[in-house]
């Protein structure tokens, strides 16, 4: 915990360098396929910063993620043999088991897992990876990425643009709980659309 909050830090400071919006998009690039600290943390303190750029900043972020994103599916896809064992050691909480399961639930949910992992907290890079292991079709994969790191990250700049200073406390407070939150009311919709037509 202290190596990541180190690293948190010092993603942060970041913010405080004329290189800030170059290091938004290396940050969210290479939290897309190996990086721990989810770029949203450089993106909240650039569109603190500068309310009237958030947008731009969120274009950047997701630019910079999509990309990051077909390399993860490209090192799954290519590289699996090589990097797996390094996977399983170094990835905290991912199982052999754990990582099956994923390609069970692409079989089953393709574009809304991958919507899921883009827009919620959990960690999108085992999920660009997994994508690329199991084959999951690329211009899908590619498309869901865009839909739930977009929304992700222009959601965070909205609120900066509009609410400034506040929106970060309660942004911190409760990302991991709104994310979730707007996913459930997400999968209650294409629940009823389903049920309906």
């Amino acid at each position: 915990m202290t190596i990541l909050r180190r690293l948190y830090d010092w993603v942060l400071s970041w913010a405080q360098t004329p290189y800030g919006v170059f290091a938004l998009a290396i940050l969210a690039f290479a939290e897309a396929s190996f990086f721990p600290v989810p770029p949203d943390v450089l993106l909240m303190a650039l569109a603190l910063s500068m309310p009237k750029k958030a947008y731009r900043f969120a274009l950047i972020a997701t630019i910079g993620s999509i990309v990051g994103g077909a390399l993860g599916y490209l090192i799954g896809w290519g590289l699996w043999d090589s990097v797996g064992p390094y996977f399983y050691r170094y990835v905290p909480g991912v199982t052999v088991e754990g990582f099956d399961h994923i390609g069970s639930l692409f079989n089953l949910y393709g574009f809304w897992i991958i919507f899921a992992a883009g827009f919620t907290p959990i960690p999108y890079k085992i999920f660009t990876i997994g994508a690329g292991v199991f084959s999951v079709n690329f211009p899908v994969f590619m498309l869901a990425s865009l839909v739930g790191r977009s929304l992700r990250f222009f959601l965070v700049a909205g609120m900066f643009y509009y609410l400034g200073k506040p929106a970060r406390e309660f942004i911190e407070k409760y990302f991991n709980l709104l994310s979730i939150l707007a996913l459930l009311v997400m999968i209650a919709v294409i629940l009823l659309f389903k049920f309906y037509y």
